[in-house]
C-alpha cells in the first residue's frame, strides 16, 4: 500500500470535513464506494441499472437529482479503467441550501486505505462512517520483544499490531552439568545464544528492511537480554539507526507485542511533539532576534516570499482552513470571489442577496505547497494538540515559514 504524502492526508481530511456537513432533501446524497477489486464496468453497469430504478421516485425534483448525480458519477468513471490501489469513493448529490433550493456537490476520494466492501447509499446525507478510522496515523514501527529462551518479531501498523515470527530458542539455562567443566559449558551455553541472536536478527532484517516506510523500531522484553541484543548491533546497521528505546515487558510471545506497545505509546508521541517543537521553536527564535532574524508569517507575507524562492521551511498547522471560492449568483448573473473555510460555506450575492453558486475551489494550502516544491522548500505540518501548534494557529494564522535569506 502507497504511504500517503502529508499534504494528501491534509486533503483527504479536509474533504472528508466537508462531506459530513452537507445535508440534502429526502434521498438526493449518493454515497458510492468502489473496492481496488472491483471492475468500473461492473460499477457503470450497476449505476445505469440505478439510473432506471430511480425513474419510479414519486417526487419529480428528488427524481431529476438523484438522475443528474448518477450520470455526473457515470461520467466521472469514464476517467477510469480500473480503480486506483485503493479503490474510490464518490459523494455527489444535491445539498440544500435554504429557500426550496439546491446545489450539485462532487467529492471524488482516493482513501488512504483499501474501500473493504461496494457500497450504494442514497440518504439525505451522505455516509462515511467506512472512512473515519483511515483517518487515524499508519505509521509502522518494527517490533522485536526478546529473551535468551524466546523472541516473536511484529509490526506496529497504525493501531494495528501484525505478529510476523515467534522463535523458542533452545539456549540451555545456565547451571552446571556433571562431569563437564563450568567454563567450557558456559562458552557453549553463549555461542548457542549468539546463534539465536543472530537468527532473530536475520528474521528482523530481512521483514524491516523490505519495508519502504519504516519509523523507528521498538525492543522490549524482560530482562537485561533486550539491552545486550541491541548493544552487540545485531541488526543491519540502517536499522541500529532506527532503535527508538528499549522497553521493559513481562512476556516475549505474541502477548508481549502488545505490551511493548502500550509502554512505547508515550515514547512515540514525544517524539512526534518533540520534533514540532523543534521547528516551532527555531521559528520563534528568530522571531525573537531584534531585525526579525529569517522568521515570515501572515498569508500574504509567506506567499510572496513563496513566489520568490525565498522560504526555506514553510510551516503550515493542520487545523488551518482556507479556499478561494470563484462564485456565480443563479438569480442576477454576478460572478465574484471570497474567502471561507470550505467549499460549503454560503456566500450570499453582493449585489441581490441570493445564495451563490460555488463554480471553482482554491485550496490555499495546497497552493502554497505546490508553490514551495517549484522551490525545493520543505515543508513542515503541525498539529494542532501541542501548545507551539495552538499558537501558531491562534497568534500566526496557521501559516509561517523559515527563510532561506532576509527579505527588505
Amino acid at each position: 500500500m502507497t504511504e500517503l504524502t502529508d499534504l494528501q492526508k491534509y486533503e483527504f481530511r479536509r474533504s472528508l470535513e466537508e462531506v459530513k456537513k452537507l445535508s440534502g432533501r429526502g434521498t438526493e446524497l449518493i454515497s458510492l464506494y468502489i473496492p481496488p477489486s472491483r471492475q468500473v464496468s461492473d460499477v457503470s453497469s450497476y449505476l445505469r441499472n440505478e439510473y432506471s430504478q430511480s425513474s419510479n421516485i414519486k417526487s419529480a425534483s428528488t427524481r431529476k437529482n438523484v438522475q443528474g448525480a448518477i450520470s455526473s458519477i457515470l461520467a466521472r468513471l469514464k476517467n477510469f479503467r480500473q480503480p486506483p490501489e485503493n479503490g474510490l469513493v464518490f459523494f455527489v448529490g444535491h445539498r440544500s441550501v435554504g429557500a426550496d433550493q439546491t446545489d450539485m456537490v462532487q467529492f471524488v476520494l482516493e482513501p488512504p486505505d483499501p474501500v473493504p466492501t461496494f457500497i450504494y447509499r442514497c440518504d439525505s446525507s451522505f455516509f462515511t462512517e467506512p472512512l473515519n478510522d483511515m483517518l487515524e496515523e499508519k505509521e509502522t514501527y518494527g517490533l522485536i520483544v526478546i529473551d535468551r529462551s524466546e523472541a516473536t518479531i511484529g509490526y506496529l501498523h497504525g493501531k494495528r499490531i501484525v505478529p510476523l515470527k515467534n522463535m523458542q530458542s533452545l539456549v540451555p539455562s545456565k547451571h552446571g552439568r556433571g562431569g563437564q567443566s563450568a567454563r567450557r559449558f558456559e562458552r557453549l551455553i553463549e555461542i548457542a545464544a549468539h546463534e539465536y541472536y543472530k537468527k532473530v536478527a536475520d528474521i528482523a532484517n530481512e521483514s524491516f528492511l523490505a519495508q519502504k516506510v519504516l519509523k523507528g523500531i521498538l525492543i522490549g522484553g524482560p530482562g537485561p537480554t533486550k539491552d545486550f541484543f541491541v548493544k552487540s548491533e545485531y541488526l543491519h546497521y540502517e536499522l541500529q539507526k532506527k532503535i527508538v528505546d528499549t522497553f521493559d515487558t513481562g512476556y516475549t510471545d505474541e502477548y508481549g507485542l502488545k505490551e511493548l506497545v502500550e509502554k512505547a505509546r508515550e515514547a512515540l508521541k514525544d517524539i512526534d511533539l518533540m520534533r514540532e517543537k523543534d521547528i516551532m521553536n527555531r521559528l520563534f527564535e528568530e522571531i525573537r532576534r531584534p531585525d526579525g532574524g529569517l522568521s515570515i508569517y501572515g498569508e500574504e507575507q509567506v506567499k510572496n516570499a513563496l513566489m520568490i524562492g525565498a522560504v526555506d521551511t514553510l510551516i503550515i498547522s493542520e487545523d488551518l482552513r482556507r479556499v478561494r471560492l470563484k462564485l456565480t449568483c443563479p438569480s442576477c448573473g454576478n460572478k465574484q470571489e471570497a474567502l471561507a473555510k470550505d467549499s460549503t460555506e454560503e456566500v450570499k450575492c453582493g449585489k441581490c442577496g441570493t445564495v451563490m453558486k460555488v463554480d471553482e475551489v482554491d485550496d490555499l494550502v495546497g497552493e502554497m505547497h505546490k508553490m514551495a516544491d517549484q522551490n525545493n522548500t520543505k515543508v513542515e505540518f503541525i498539529s494542532g494538540e501541542s501548545e507551539e501548534g495552538g499558537l501558531l494557529m491562534k497568534a500566526f494564522g496557521g501559516v509561517a515559514g523559515i527563510l532561506r535569506f532576509r527579505l527588505n
